[in-house]
């Protein structure tokens, strides 16, 4: 996918705390207000290798098809620790008993020679 078919997501925090999200549809549009100084060549995802990395922020992060995240490292800390915080709930995996198995057993075999 090239540059240009990406939506760029920049993740900051606002002065009252809450998280703002700004879109750009163009690269261009995200270099004029960002230093670019390097260039991911390291994604694991490699349809971001070669996008740009900017003073500041974090990034690119992969967000969903067709979407590239940047964010500040106070908001990808904050978000980093409650993701790693949030409980999955477990699944209870339940298995029949198999046939002929009786719930109570006798003792075992050292218990029976007495």
């Amino acid at each position: 996918m090239s540059q240009d078919k990406f939506v760029y997501r920049v993740v900051t925090r606002g002065t009252d705390g809450e998280i703002k999200t700004k879109e750009y549809l163009r690269i261009d549009m995200l270099e004029k207000s960002h230093t670019q100084v390097g260039i991911d060549d390291c994604s694991t995802d490699l349809a971001l290798r070669g996008l740009p990395v900017f003073q500041g922020l974090i990034g690119p992060i992969p967000d969903g098809k067709g979407f590239v995240r940047y964010e500040t490292p106070e908001v990808f800390e904050t978000l980093t620790k409650e993701w790693t915080n949030t409980k999955v709930p477990r699944r209870r995996r339940r298995t029949a008993k198999p046939e002929g198995l009786q719930s109570t057993q006798a003792g075992s075999p050292m218990q029976q020679q007495g």
